[in-house]
This record gives structure tokens, sequence and C-alpha cells, in this order.
């Protein structure tokens, strides 16, 4: 039988959908009520489905994809590597892996001098603190309630959102508190300058009553992501800084999300001037083009295990292909000065914006953020600050966020959401023509949010 042209006619959106649904199980989802998109292709801060149906990617994927999608440099660069060494086990050294380590530690503060490759942000996230507990001797960690810190077992348990609940009860040992977040204070304060000094007063006190002799460690997003892009009073990472170092406790910074460029910094703490004693990462550090995570290690945390044996490690730690995406990144980002571009497109054009789009549609609360990584609040009622829907809503309690979504991508934005927030977050490589029809497009949507203002 001869092959026809309609044989080798791509699927369509819902052919593609309809074998997705037969065969993959996804995360975090109901498998029999989702429809997931099928992507095609994409290039730079567009992606596309089989049908041709084009969108702006204002989520980066899932705020990972920094320089975007199918780079030309990150694509040659994998081809390359495949030509020299596809894959090579931990115990070996290897030049790529080598160059790409020395590459993220020139970059890093402080004495964060050495680098454990993990597979994504969860496993570093879930070494961190094993590295902090076999340090200290210690097994409490401390973690803010507004986070998401991973799906593995600590990691999970150290997320302070709704996610982590169906996973009850979690790993021993971690305790919450709660974090700045000055539009809705769970201290009564009214300015950044009060939320600052009552939300370490509370850690402070969390501190005492847990112990801080039991502590190992305290874990933050040095911008909580997902659940908020809320960046912390100034002064307030410096805060936590200085109770750690009272309390001989270790300072753990998730960067996974907020690494290498997302704010306009090659590490978010550097805008702070704060040294944490390990530093987490994935995402940006490649862009996800081939899965990588790590954790940037202090001098002093390294030393505890220069003759003992540090108990872990993974079998694709510091793959060859992943390095190789990661030393070209960097390269790219040096080369295109992208942590100055994402300030830059952030103070000069999303935050302008979004002011304008605030004073304009009564849906938004609060915007805030800062390179390409910012938060639209969306409320039903800007004096009482009541959400647009519920903490945790789902179902009908979410239509309002729902219609939202659906208004961006019938505009050609695909933007990331959670709870009663707009996120927006695309890739730092993104023309400014672009980012300003983008932003366009979502002020257009949200007269679907007004609809629901009181």
């Amino acid at each position: 039988m001869s092959t026809t042209e309609n044989d080798l006619a791509a699927p369509s959106n819902e052919q593609s959908t309809a074998a997705d649904r037969r065969y993959v199980f996804h995360s975090w989802s109901a498998q029999e009520l989702i429809s997931p998109l099928p992507i095609a292709g994409g290039e730079g801060a567009w992606f596309w489905d089989n049908e041709g149906n084009r969108y702006l990617d204002f989520a980066s994927q899932l705020v990972n994809l920094n320089l975007g999608h199918q780079h030309p440099r990150m694509v040659a660069a994998i081809k390359a590597q495949a030509d020299v060494l596809c894959t090579v086990a931990p115990p070996f050294a290897n030049d790529v892996r080598t160059e790409a380590a020395r590459l993220i530690t020139e970059h890093a503060p402080g004495d964060l001098d050495r680098v454990f490759f993990t597979n994504g942000g969860a496993e570093a996230n879930e070494n961190a603190v094993r590295m902090a507990r076999l340090h200290t001797g210690r097994q409490k960690v401390l973690s803010t309630y507004r986070s998401y810190h991973g799906a593995t077992s600590t990691a999970i348990t150290l997320t302070g959102e709704p996610r982590r609940w169906a996973s009850e009860p979690g790993t021993p040992g971690v305790v919450h508190f709660f974090g700045p977040y000055t539009y809705r204070s769970s201290f009564g304060a009214t300015t950044d300058e009060e939320e600052r000094e009552r939300a370490l007063e509370h850690l402070a006190q969390v501190i005492q009553m847990e112990g801080g002799h039991t502590i190992a460690a305290i874990v933050l997003e040095s911008v909580v992501g997902t659940n908020g892009v809320l960046v912390p009073p100034e002064g307030y990472l410096a805060g936590v800084r200085e109770l750690c170092d009272e309390h001989g406790i270790l300072l753990i910074a998730d960067e996974v999300m907020v690494g290498f460029g997302r704010v306009g910094e090659w590490f978010a703490v550097d805008r702070w001037g704060v040294v944490p004693d390990l530093l987490t990462f994935a995402k940006g550090v490649n862009s996800g083009y081939v899965p990588l995570g790590g954790v940037l290690i202090s001098d002093a945390v390294a030393a505890t295990f220069a003759e003992r044996p540090y108990p872990g490690g993974l079998t694709y730690s510091g793959h060859p292909l992943a390095c190789a995406t990661a030393v070209e990144s960097i390269s790219i980002f040096t080369d295109d000065d992208i942590v100055g571009r994402s300030r830059r497109l952030g103070e000069e054009v999303i935050r302008p914006a979004l002011r304008d789009i605030a004073a304009r549609h009564p849906s938004v609360g609060e915007v805030r953020g800062l390179g390409c990584f910012f938060a639209i609040e969306l409320v039903r009622d800007r004096g009482t600050r009541e959400p647009l829907v519920p903490f945790n809503a789902a179902g009908a309690e979410a239509a309002p966020m729902t219609e939202l979504m659906g208004a961006c991508k019938s505009r050609g934005v695909w933007p990331f959401s959670h709870f009663n927030r707009l996120h927006v977050a695309p890739p730092l490589v993104i023309s400014d023509e672009d980012l300003r029809a983008g932003l366009a497009a979502i002020d257009e949507a949200l007269d679907v949010a007004d609809a629901h203002v009181s």
C-alpha cells in the first residue's frame, strides 16, 4: 500500500490529545478531567499547536524557559556534546561537568564554591536539607506556608501550600511559619517596614518555641514564586541571615524558579547582598533543555564531607548533555547580557504597563515583581481585598480565573496562574514588541475579571 499525503499529515489537536489521554498519566491532575493542548513546535517566546494556533509563552512553560524555545545555540550545544559523549556515571570526572560547575560558582555569591548536581529542583532541595542535617547534627527544618519546594518526600513536606496535604504525614521535623506578604499581612502590618519587623519577630518566636539548638536549616524561596511572586521587604533576608547565625542554623535559599536572571539578577539573593549556606537551582540554569538542577555549597558545609562520605547520589548527576547546555546557557547570558535585559524589561516595560493596567481595572488589587517575574493579584473588592476566587478554589469556585485564562489564550497569550493571581513570566529573550503585545492582550482579557467585582 502506498503512503498517501493524508497519511503524512500532522495529527489534529483532537487526535493528539486523544492519544495522550490513552497513554500519558499527568501530574497534579484528575486524569479524566483534563484536555492537554498539543504543542507541535516553538521558537523564542512563541509556541504553537498542531493546527497552527500560536501563543506567546507568558509562563515560560513552568517558569523555566529563560532562553525561550529552540534557541539555536542551545540546540547546537546538545548536538555537539552528543557527538562527543552522551552519558557518563557520576563517579568519573568529566570536562563539561567541571566547566558547568565552574561557571555556576563563578556567578554565585560568597563562598558557594562547590556544586552537587541533580536532575531538577525537588532533588536539589532534598539534598540541601540532607546536607544541612548532617552538617549541623540537627533534624528540624523551617519553611514558610506560602511556598513550593517540589513533589518528592522532603520537598513536598517543606512545601507550605495545599499541594502538600495529600502527602501528609510527611518527613518528620518540618515546621512552617509565615513569611512577609504586606498586601495580605498575617501581622496586621500596613507598610513594608512594619511587615519586615513583624515577620522577623514572628520567626524569632518560632525559633524560640522550637528550640534554636534543634533546627538544622531555614529554607526560603528568595522571592516566593508560584505562591504569589512575593518580593521580600528590604532587610528581611538579612534579618533571617542574622537569626540563622545567632542560632547556628543554616540558611538554604531555594532559587529553583528565580535564579539565573528571572528577577534581573544572576541569583535573587544578590539584590539584597545576602549569602546563604546552601543555594538550590534548576529551571533557568539551562532553560530545561535537558533536565538539570543542583545545590551550591558553602566551604564550611563542603568541609563536613571532606573525609566523611556524603550519603546521597543520582545516576544522572551532572549528565553531560545537561551540563553542556548549562555551559552554553551561561555563555549566552554573558554574551547577550540576559540578566541586564531581564532587569530592563521589568522596569521599563512590565512594571509601567501593569501599573497602567491596575489603574484601569477594578479587579486588580496589586501588581508586584522584579525582572521578568510579576504577579497580578485579582480581587472582587479593592477595599476588603476579597480574592477573586477563594483560597485553593476548584471547580465552580474557580470559574472566574478559568474564564480569565480562557480570555488570555483566545488572544494568543498563555500566562501562568495560581489561585487568584495571574503571573507574567515570559522568556528573558522576548522582544519588547511581543512583550507589549502580550501585556495589551492581558489588559483586554481582564474585562472578564472586572465583571466579577462587587
